[in-house]
């Protein structure tokens, strides 16, 4: 376990967790290490390197680099996790580590408000190899218990999840699958690891797109795995193989992001918190969820495990689609975009962004409502963004 998380608050490790005192030529940031291969003095030092008897850990750049080993410690610290391995992007971490934890006749439970190209990998990719899967309903761990099966291998979710924000109790989830030796993984990328640290709630692997809040300035693509060193050494091996790496300059991107991410999270949190509460009084909005409204299902869960409540509010129109449409193109200040995370506030249709391809009737059945909008917060001044939403909301 890191060194760093136990000793220093989360803003202080974002800043120097996983770092040496001094970098190589006494450098003030970590340098950048590009190359795609590393030479040998001599057969001597070969043979050393491969028996394990030299600190030496680089030999060929998709087995490793000094950057993106730098951001690995980083986040393993951050997340009070043992290791962690970097990847190309977010989905490469998570079918990754999905691959490394089952094989022909695994079974794995996820909740149906996962990810949908999480979800679309599990549920029609996997079966190619023999692995089933099991829906179970968002947050419902009684549900999920009840899915469990001797050959259940992985179970999988989100905290919060996309687009309601649903938190499950990762307490008693983690607890009963350790019971049965099942491996649970979260996908923690809303919440980040200022808001939320599974790891220290019994999870085994906590999983980012570091494409969001980690990188923050919507400039880089990442992924990162966190969790117990023999577990990711698991996950790093097959990534070796599939060659899915993080390169060393997006490394470097991502090592620069997260060492602001405590001061824009934070802003992030309470920018969010003031958005969802004063949307909860509008007269032309049906519903908001945001973990930090009471009125949110799993807010007292949420209460529990997380110390902010994030970045995103998701609210209903009352008036449907294109009320949506006129209230995200009369907003001046987000721009219209997927994602989240970065210093820019981003607001889209759900309904048109990730689901333009389904009917009203389609997407209702997968839980997506026509008048919905997500709003991703950034750093922008919290009286500006709520001034410049409510302006828009004249329009729906």
């Amino acid at each position: 376990m890191s060194d760093d998380a136990p000793k220093h608050a989360p803003a202080t490790v974002t800043v120097h967790g996983g770092e040496p005192r001094r970098h190589p030529e006494a450098a003030m940031t970590a340098p950048i290490v590009q190359t795609a291969t590393y030479t040998f003095e001599d057969t001597a030092e070969l043979k050393a390197f491969f028996e394990g008897r030299t600190e030496r850990t680089e030999e060929y750049g998709r087995y490793g680099n000094p950057t993106v080993r730098l951001f690995e410690k980083k986040l393993a610290a951050l997340e009070n996790a043992q290791d962690a391995a970097a990847f190309s992007s977010g989905m490469a971490a998570v079918t990754t580590a999905i691959l490394a934890l089952t094989k022909a006749g695994s079974h794995v439970v996820l909740f149906s408000d996962c990810y949908r190209r999480t979800r679309q990998f599990v549920t029609h990719f996997l079966d190619r190899f023999g692995v089933e899967s099991t829906l179970v309903p968002p947050a419902d761990v009684d549900a999920l218990e009840g899915a469990l099966r001797k050959e259940t291998k992985l179970v999988i979710s989100e905290a919060p999840t996309n687009p309601y924000q649903t938190v499950p109790d990762l307490k008693r989830l983690a607890a009963i699958c350790k019971e049965r030796r099942i491996k649970t993984m979260i996908d923690s990328t809303f919440a980040t690891p200022i808001n939320l640290r599974p790891v220290e709630h019994g999870i085994d692997l906590v999983v980012h797109s570091a494409t969001k809040y980690l990188g923050g300035h919507n400039d880089v693509l990442g992924g990162v795995i966190a969790g117990k060193e023999g577990l990711v050494g698991i996950v790093r091996e097959l990534r070796n193989v599939l060659g899915g790496v993080l390169d060393p300059h997006a490394a470097y991107l991502l090592l620069r992001g997260t060492k602001t991410l405590a001061l824009r999270v934070a802003q992030q949190n309470a920018s969010a918190q003031r958005i969802a509460e004063t949307l909860e009084g509008h007269p032309k909005v049906a519903r908001v969820w945001y973990p930090g409204l009471a009125s949110h299902p799993n807010h007292e869960t949420a209460k529990s495990l997380m110390t902010g409540f994030g970045g995103v509010v998701t609210f209903e129109l009352k008036d449907g689609l294109d009320a949506g449409s006129r209230v995200v193109d009369a907003a001046r200040i987000p721009r219209i975009a997927p994602s989240l995370g970065g210093v820019e506030s981003l607001i889209e249709q759900p309904a048109l962004m990730s689901f333009f391809e389904l009917t009203t009737e389609q997407r209702e059945a997968v839980g997506i409502k026509d008048g919905l909008i997500r709003y991703a917060v950034g750093v922008e001044d919290p009286d500006d963004l709520l001034a410049d939403l409510l302006r828009a909301l004249d329009h729906a």
